[in-house]
């Protein structure tokens, strides 16, 4: 069985055929998805969908959402955790952290917004699911100075150093479509060298597609549509990794749910 660490099944881009999109990843041997908030307008959307379909949420404001972020919100993400506290199917919080690559963010707002769920984690012994895209030296530097209990580093495209520190930190590290292109030299060495015990995997459906799905700016000008993602993408991933670790893909199947599990303590008890 997979574990999906990092799907957005709430994305608009599954309205028209969610259920059918979740079932054909069951079909593929995804039993689990892990549902990541972005922001206030979606908790309940996530929880709700966590429960329909037998999978699990994160609760959070995502830092391409911090523009939108009111003034209380935190507060009613205080009052959101402490609400569903007893949720099984509540595993983190999450999508939380930083993003320096986006222009035209306020870098101040985004720290001064993951700083506080920081805390919160703290205060509900959660751990995190993180957003890390060039931030991982910050956000490193936020989290020694209040340890977490670990999460996850999602899309994580860092330095071998970095990387040994978040795991030091008892974060594992997701790893998804972007592995799968050939020019992806650094973050292919990563997942060929990084400790088995440190990778779990993930999709971000509906983005971050793998290149049999991508189609290029030349092709869409030509009249080739975008490919969606979707968590059944995940085993095919899957088998890319594998094969640049050279070991069977049942073993980074088991090695990879063992992961997540450790990551995120409450989903052992949802499979």
């Amino acid at each position: 069985m997979w574990i999906d660490s990092h799907c957005h099944l709430d994305a608009s881009e599954f309205d028209a055929d969610r259920a059918a999109v979740r079932a054909a990843a069951r079909g593929a041997g995804v039993g689990h998805c892990v549902i990541p908030a972005v922001e206030r307008g979606n908790w309940q959307t996530v929880r709700d969908l966590a429960h329909a379909q037998g999978d699990s949420y994160a609760l959070g404001i995502h830092p391409l959402f911090t523009p939108r972020a009111g003034a209380d919100d935190i507060d009613h993400l205080a009052q959101a955790l402490a609400a569903q506290r007893n949720d099984p199917r509540l595993l983190a919080v999450g999508e939380i952290g930083l993003d320096f690559f986006v222009p035209g963010l306020d870098a101040g707002q985004q720290l001064q917004i993951y700083r506080a769920q920081i805390q919160l984690a703290r205060r509900f012994d959660l751990p995190v699911i993180l957003h890390v895209r060039q931030s991982s030296d910050r956000l490193l530097q936020v989290l020694r100075a209040a340890p977490v209990r670990g999460g996850i580093a999602h899309a994580f495209n860092g330095s071998a150093q970095q990387a040994q520190a978040f795991v030091d930190l008892g974060f594992k590290l997701g790893f998804g479509g972007a592995v799968t292109y050939e020019r992806a030299l650094k973050l292919r060495r990563l997942a060929a060298e990084l400790p088995l015990s440190a990778l779990v995997m993930e999709t971000d459906a509906p983005d971050i597609p793998p290149h049999w799905i991508y189609a290029t700016a030349e092709q869409r000008s030509a009249g080739q549509p975008q490919g969606r993602n979707s968590p059944a993408e995940l085993p095919r991933i899957a088998a890319v990794i594998a094969e640049l670790r050279g070991i069977p893909v049942e073993d980074l199947a088991q090695a990879t749910t063992a992961n997540a599990c450790a990551a995120l303590p409450g989903l052992a008890a949802l499979l």
